[in-house]
């Protein structure tokens, strides 16, 4: 009994204590009180908050977009560059295309990657994942939580060599394969990875708010300018604006250019990064987009001309693909098609007017196409993302502001592209050669090149 009615009275003491300090500081108890009130909704959000976790649907939806678009590099890049030039060079394009997929994925994996989405510099990445140090099959993917990081690094891979093997098309027939091989390590390394890391990993464009949803400035800009200044540098082939240089087969151009079009659906559905509505949205712009760039282009050729080509259907594909690819997933449909509509003509001017303009001896229309269309792309998508036109706009979204940042970047793109290609030609030249000799140019490059034809008779 006594020792309960010691612990009774030093509870009552206790107690007694805390009420006397709580009542000479009350401010004190009125802070604990707010802080913890403030602090339940936040604990509450973190508890109902899902943690990342692997998505089956997306990580299928990405493996096949992957799939895709190295469908669109080998085989479809290939044949169409392939069909594009003269038979004694057909070979020549089809080894330059593949190996370089081959080379440039080697590299993504190695160093790549890394620098382009480990880090957060203004124009590269780090080193921390170099090797793909630190990755395993049960990483998820910083960028896209739902999918294997592994899934994301081959994902990219593909986007990082398309890119490079688009500008063979512009230096096509006299090229050493040497200089493409070392052209391709120091383009690849110094403006493919700065400009994918300032758009898409968090660098200087990315900050200034910069729409690029699938590679309008970082591959289609980025490959256009890059082209065209490999064919000032390499000069005109042999017979240019003297004797036709016609392509050899404009069937297996339009072979390529469908294979195009169907891996394009990887490039630009698949770089939503999910089995999502945006996807689908990509989906469809992707589909609308390039049919009405097709039409357009084949009734402007048919005004100017007279007459519709099919390497004028199958080049208006293309444009629209290009044009298409930086707001694929950010404006309507009816955007898409308007976007379409415009790019058909402009890209025509690109590889007629513009070309002539510019007395270059572009093969492909590597700019005419991807440049002129990638510079137009960005800019319009600054236009028809506006929910007003039936985009997907930001935040704080104003059409003038956000056209400006478009510009700029299509500037950026421009001059980076440019003097680092200017830079990379110039130490090809000095340490292999750039061009062929002219009795190799007249023999053609598959026999000279690499000792083999691309047809026997």
């Amino acid at each position: 009994m006594t020792k309960r009615l010691l612990s009774m009275g030093l509870g009552l003491g206790l107690l007694a204590a805390g009420a006397a300090a709580l009542a000479q500081e009350p401010a004190a108890a009125a802070a604990v009180a707010d802080a913890a009130a403030a602090a339940a909704p936040a604990a509450a959000a973190a508890a109902e908050a899902p943690a990342p976790a692997l998505s089956a649907g997306d990580t299928a939806w990405m493996l096949t977009s992957t799939m895709l678009v190295i469908l669109m590099v080998i085989p479809g890049l290939a044949l169409f560059y392939g069909g594009l030039v003269r038979t004694k060079n057909m070979l020549s394009v089809l080894c330059q295309v593949f190996v370089i997929f081959s080379l440039i994925t080697l590299l993504w994996a190695v160093y790549g990657y890394s620098l382009t989405f480990a880090g957060e510099g203004n124009f590269f990445g780090g080193f921390g994942k170099i090797f793909l140090k630190g990755i395993a099959p049960d990483t998820l993917a910083g960028a896209l939580p739902t999918i294997p990081e592994y899934v994301f690094v081959a994902f990219q891979s593909t986007f990082a060599a398309i890119t490079v093997a688009l500008i063979v098309g512009a230096f096509a027939e006299r090229i050493k394969f040497s200089a493409v091989i070392l052209f391709s390590v120091l383009w690849f390394t110094f403006s493919y990875i700065p400009m994918a890391h300032m758009v898409w990993g968090g660098g200087l464009l990315g900050k200034d708010g910069a729409l690029d949803f699938a590679g309008g400035t970082v591959v289609h800009i980025n490959a256009g300018i890059a082209g065209l200044v490999g064919s000032y540098m390499l000069g005109k082939r042999i017979g240019f604006g003297r004797e036709a240089l016609p392509p050899h087969s404009l069937t297996l151009t339009m072979v390529g250019a469908s294979l195009l079009w169907v891996g394009w659906f990887g490039f630009n559905a698949g770089s939503a990064g999910a089995a999502n509505g945006i996807a689908g949205l990509a989906f469809i712009n992707t589909i609308v987009a390039t049919g009405a760039a097709t039409i357009s282009w084949l009734a402007a050729e048919a005004l100017h001309k007279g007459k519709a080509s099919m390497l004028g259907a199958a080049s208006g594909a293309v444009g629209g693909l290009v044009v298409i690819t930086p707001a694929a997933g950010l404006v309507g449909p009816m955007g898409a098609i308007v976007m379409g509509l415009i790019a058909g003509p402009v890209c025509l001017w690109g590889v007629s007017g513009l070309k002539k303009l510019l007395k270059v001896d572009d093969v492909c229309d590597v700019f005419g196409v991807h440049g002129v269309g990638g510079i137009l792309g960005a800019i319009l998508t600054g236009v028809f993302c506006a929910s007003s036109l039936g985009g997907i706009e930001p935040a704080n979204f104003n059409m003038g502001h956000q056209v400006w940042v478009q510009v700029k970047s299509v500037l950026l793109t421009i001059v980076w592209s440019g003097v680092v290609a200017g830079i990379s030609y110039k130490i090809c030249d000095l340490v292999v050669g750039l061009r062929v000799s002219e009795e190799s140019e007249r023999q053609g490059l598959d026999i000279t090149t690499h000792g083999e034809v691309a047809y026997y008779r």
